[in-house]
C-alpha cells in the first residue's frame, strides 16, 4: 500500500512510501488486542480502593445477642457484617491490577492495530518536522492543513522533539508519542495515525525483528 508524504502545509512532496505487508496488511488479531488494551488499562489503575472489614472497625466486642434461640442469624458483636454499621466482606484491598503479556503478544496487538487503521485508510505520513517555538496555534495550523482537525490525532515522531509535544499539550484531542512508544491502546484510540517518515523506518525495525 503506497501513501503520498505530505509537508506541514498539506502540499504533496512528489515522493511516495510503502506501508510494510507484514506489519500494516496482516490480518489483525482481535483476541490479542483485547488482551493488550485490557493490560494497558489496568496498569493505568491506581489500585488504592480500601473497604474496613469486621477487624478493623472501632466498635465494642460485646456479644449482643444469644447463640443459640434467637430466632435471627448469628452475629457475635456490632461489628458483624450482617449489621448496618458493621464491617465490610470481601471488601477491596490495595493491590497492584497490572499483569504481564508475552512481547509476542504485544507485538502482534500493535500490528493489529496498525492494520485496522490502514484498512480504515487513517494513517497519514508527512515528512520529518520541527517547529521553532511551542505554540498551540501552529498545531492547530497544521492539522487543519493536514485536514485532521477536529478528530482524535496521535502523531507518531521518530525521537522527542519538545516544541511539537508542547504545541500540541494543551490540545484535547492531540497526542504526540514516539515511534518506539507506540501502544495499541493509543492507536485505537485515535481517529487518524499521523506518521512522519523516519517513524514509519523506526516502527518497521521494532516490529519486524
Amino acid at each position: 500500500m503506497d501513501i503520498n508524504v505530505l509537508d506541514i502545509k498539506g502540499q504533496e512532496t512528489g515522493r511516495k512510501v510503502t506501508l510494510n505487508e507484514n506489519i500494516f496488511g496482516i490480518e489483525p488479531n482481535d483476541h490479542v488486542l483485547y488482551l493488550d488494551v485490557k493490560r494497558f488499562l489496568a496498569a493505568q489503575r491506581q489500585g488504592t480502593a480500601k473497604t474496613k472489614e469486621r477487624s478493623e472497625h472501632a466498635g465494642s466486642t460485646r456479644k449482643l445477642g444469644r447463640q443459640k434461640g434467637g430466632g435471627g442469624a448469628r452475629r457475635g458483636d456490632i461489628n458483624s457484617p450482617v449489621l448496618v454499621g458493621g464491617g465490610r466482606v470481601f471488601g477491596p484491598t490495595p493491590r497492584d491490577y497490572s499483569f504481564k503479556l508475552n512481547k509476542k503478544v504485544k507485538a502482534l496487538a500493535r500490528k493489529s492495530a496498525l492494520a485496522y487503521k490502514a484498512q480504515e485508510e487513517a494513517i497519514v505520513v508527512v515528512e520529518d518536522f520541527n517547529f521553532d517555538a511551542p505554540k498551540t496555534k501552529d498545531f492547530i495550523n497544521f492539522a487543519k492543513n493536514l485536514k485532521v482537525n477536529g478528530k482524535k490525532v496521535l502523531l507518531v515522531l521518530p525521537e522527542v522533539e519538545k516544541n511539537v509535544y508542547l504545541s500540541a499539550r494543551n490540545l484535547e484531542k492531540a497526542q504526540v508519542t514516539t515511534a518506539a512508544q507506540v501502544n495499541s491502546y493509543n492507536v485505537l484510540n485515535a481517529d487518524v495515525l499521523v506518521v512522519t517518515e523516519n517513524s514509519l523506518k523506526t516502527i518497521d525495525e521494532i516490529l519486524t525483528k
